[in-house]
């Protein structure tokens, strides 16, 4: 009786292992290739759920169906103008046949090493077949600066043919028309950085410095012109106000003048003592100008200047 209960429990164990081993199951994120000894079986199973194969014979290779990354090495590479820069570029990749994708690269790392030889070597192609400025611009936009600044400048600056997001865009096809037969498409591809060499870069410096010299030598003259201009019209309005303010002083004193004599003349008309002693201040500040220590003056005595001398000691 007990080696009965054995028995069955070893069957039941058996057929548990057996049944667990016939079937797997295919996540969402994931299909699924199924080899026998190492060859494929049938097509790839790309449907999630619970699925049955032959136990202990058959073997299930797993793939990821999301995008997947690339991320190249840091190259130094020559541009068409033999100007040497670093370019570190990254992609984006997808199985897009696992069946294939398994019998041409095995797993990721297979595709991994085979992509390293296709976007490497695209890219540098690429690179080697443009110019610098394509490669660091994408379009041909005019700055936003005033004519005359963009006049300065205009030389320097290049037009482009064919820009970096094209090129990419060309990296990107050719590298797709090498993968068909591998089950995999490259779905996106970049320039992470590009970075110029030393000597590149002293280049670039130079040029921008040039650049930025123009500019400031302009706004510098404009400048000097604005601050003539306002020094000019500043000696003219400075010259309106003297000329207006000595105006109005002469009218000013005019009329002061003119009130003066008119407050002497009605004070001399009030009567004949103050007449007298107006006659008499007016004729000693008279003396007093005329005469110093120095000055010698003959006078008749019929003189109205002298008559106030008169019966002097």
């Amino acid at each position: 009786m007990d080696k009965k209960y054995i028995i069955l429990l070893v069957v039941l164990l058996v057929a548990g292992v057996v049944l667990s081993s016939a079937f797997y199951t295919v996540h969402e994120t994931e299909q699924v290739v199924i080899t026998q000894f190492g060859a494929p079986q049938g097509e790839a199973v790309t449907e999630p759920g619970l699925h049955m194969k032959v136990p202990f014979i058959q073997t299930v290779n797993r793939f990821d169906k999301r995008f997947l990354e690339w991320d190249g090495d840091q190259n130094q590479v020559p541009t068409k103008d033999k100007k040497f820069i670093f370019v570190d570029s990254y992609a984006r990749w997808q199985i897009t046949d696992p069946l294939q994708f398994f019998r041409r690269l095995r797993d990721e790392r297979g595709a991994q090493s085979r992509l390293d030889d296709i976007l490497d070597g695209e890219t540098r192609n690429a690179v080697a077949s443009h110019d610098l400025v394509e490669l660091v611009r994408t379009s041909n936009r005019e700055p936003d600066l005033e004519a005359e600044i963009f006049e300065a400048i205009e030389d320097s600056l290049e037009t482009i043919e064919v820009g970096r997001n094209a090129i990419q865009d060309i990296v990107l096809e050719l590298a797709n028309e090498r993968t068909t037969d591998l089950g995999i498409e490259v779905l996106d591809f970049r320039f992470k950085r590009i970075n110029y060499v030393e000597e590149v870069r002293l280049t670039v410096y130079d040029r921008m410095i040039s650049e930025r010299i123009k500019i400031a030598d302009l706004f510098r003259s404009e400048g000097q012109g604005e601050a003539s201009r306002i020094e000019g019209e500043k000696e003219r309005e400075l010259l309106e106000i003297q000329s207006e303010a000595f105006r109005e002083a002469r009218e000013i004193r005019g009329q002061g003048d003119a009130e003066a004599a008119a407050i002497y003349n009605n004070a001399y008309n009030q009567n004949t003592s103050t007449r007298e002693l107006y006659d008499f201040i007016k004729a000693m500040e008279a003396y007093e100008t005329a005469f110093d220590g120095n000055t010698s003056i003959f006078l008749s005595t019929n003189s109205e200047f002298f008559k106030y001398l008169k019966g002097i000691n």
